[in-house]
């Protein structure tokens, strides 16, 4: 390990580092850190001893008597940041968390996805995710009310997608931090857009997801700033009544001996046993599922038919009206891709749970049923119930009793991560259902 810190302290040195961020998040996926100045002794201690920090305010974390935690370095996840001015170069490390006492800290969302693999990969397994986080670029008028920054549509140019330039500039700077950018374009709601990158590992995967929101948000704030403009970046799953709201749909394989377990040539759909039973625990455990990956109210905003979202229990071939689409590659590019999260999600959580979901039902060979191959939201209610194609929680107060009752997933988050995400779960609930709308004034103040 000294080797392997002299070399990072000389790389550091190297890059003209003169701050370093230390990065974890808290229960619901915010990024948090600490920044302190460059000096090679301090963070060769860093490195070896952690930093202590007060984990008492950090959500979900720690009560105040015992407050004490500790941040450890990842030096695997150095990067410096692109977006900083060079003359003060900054990097950052995602953090571990632990105990004073060296042990890992059971409320670290990161640690539990870690855990998860470490038990995965001793069956011989790994975990391959790719996720396709969309957002909104957001302008406001002058009343200072957000609105889309363009009215373009699905796969339009310039001049009606103005996010153009916005889009090669966060490109430019996700390579730098190590991306391999594979497309980007105009999404189908205006405003909204999203650059997909290659899949990889789940860890590395939910790292690169919390950087790519990090890095989004700075790289337009400091264009706008540079175009004195008031234009934001947002990933509210619903942010604008009556178009398509923002997805991350994460295509996700099993691989074993570099080999896909997903394929099978000898199939007629291409997939294989274990590709089936994954997509059956997705399907068995949606219901809980669904407060891990759509945590927020407005979450459920975008979850309503009519808008491409996915809101049915099913899984078809090529089908986007399904809850689990399955691409039509195959060999080693097999793949499902479980459509309903948003990118409010803590990724560490939610990767854990699909996972553990995926696994279960290959444990116990639960069977998904025949694909739907039909349009799904022109069925009737009576025609679905008689397909056996049930629906999703439709508000975060039917999510989360589902998460409630489903010891699988309450067992994959761990005693102390699904006690405080109940918790916080309750107290968002109770927040919104008191609050008083404008809708509703406008629709029922005359009564």
């Amino acid at each position: 390990m000294s080797n392997e810190i002299d070399l990072m302290i000389s790389k550091m040195e190297e890059d003209d580092i003169k701050f370093v961020r230390l990065q974890f998040v808290d229960i619901n996926g915010i990024s948090k850190n600490i920044a302190v100045p460059f000096d090679s002794e301090d963070m060769e201690t860093v490195f070896t001893e952690g930093m202590l920090f007060d984990g008492s305010s950090v959500d979900g974390f720690v009560e105040i008597q015992e407050s004490d935690l500790l941040l450890k370095p990842d030096i695997n996840t150095y990067s410096r940041l692109s977006w900083r001015p060079e003359e003060s170069a900054v990097c950052r490390f995602i953090c571990d968390i632990c105990t004073p006492e060296d042990k890992p800290f059971e409320g670290d969302s990161r640690g539990l996805l870690k855990k998860t693999l470490e038990k995965l990969k001793k069956k011989g397994y790994k975990y391959n995710i790719g996720p396709e986080p969309e957002f909104f670029i957001v302008d406001v008028d002058e009343e200072g009310y957000p609105l889309p920054y363009d009215d373009a549509t699905y796969f339009d140019v310039e001049p009606k997608d103005k996010g153009l330039d916005f889009r090669r500039e966060i490109a430019l700077n996700l390579e730098e931090l190590g991306f391999e950018v594979e497309a980007s374009h105009h999404e189908v709601g205006p405003g909204q857009n999203e650059i997909a990158f290659k899949f990889d590992d789940a860890l590395k995967t939910a790292d690169a997801v919390i950087t790519f929101k990090q890095a989004i948000k700075a790289i337009v704030s400091n264009m706008a700033a540079f175009d004195s403009q008031d234009y934001t970046v947002t990933f509210m799953p619903k942010p604008f009544f009556g178009v398509n709201g923002s997805g991350m749909h994460c295509h996700q394989s099993l691989f074993k001996d570099g080999e896909n377990l997903f394929y099978d040539e000898n199939s007629e759909t291409g997939l294989s046993e274990e590709a089936r039973y994954f997509m059956g625990g997705l399907l068995e455990h949606a219901p809980a599922l669904t407060a891990i990956t759509n945590p927020i109210v407005n979450s459920y905003k975008r979850l309503v038919p009519g808008y491409e979202a996915p809101v049915y229990r099913a899984y078809g071939l090529k089908n986007r009206s399904a809850l689990i689409r399955v691409p039509a590659a195959r060999g080693k590019g097999t793949r499902i891709e479980y459509r309903v999260p948003d990118p409010s999600c803590n990724p560490y959580l939610a990767f854990t749970a699909m996972l553990e979901a995926g696994m279960d039902g290959i444990k116990n060979k639960i069977d998904p049923g025949d694909p739907a191959e039909i349009n799904i939201y022109e069925l009737t209610e009576e025609e679905r119930l008689k397909k056996g194609i049930k629906v999703l929680p439709s508000s975060l107060w039917e999510a989360y009793h589902s998460l409630e009752e489903d010891p699988i997933m309450l067992k994959a988050l761990g005693n102390h991560i699904s006690e405080k995400f109940l918790e916080a779960k309750y107290a968002e609930w109770d927040e919104y259902r008191v609050q008083v709308f404008g809708y509703e004034q406008r629709r029922y103040l005359d009564l």
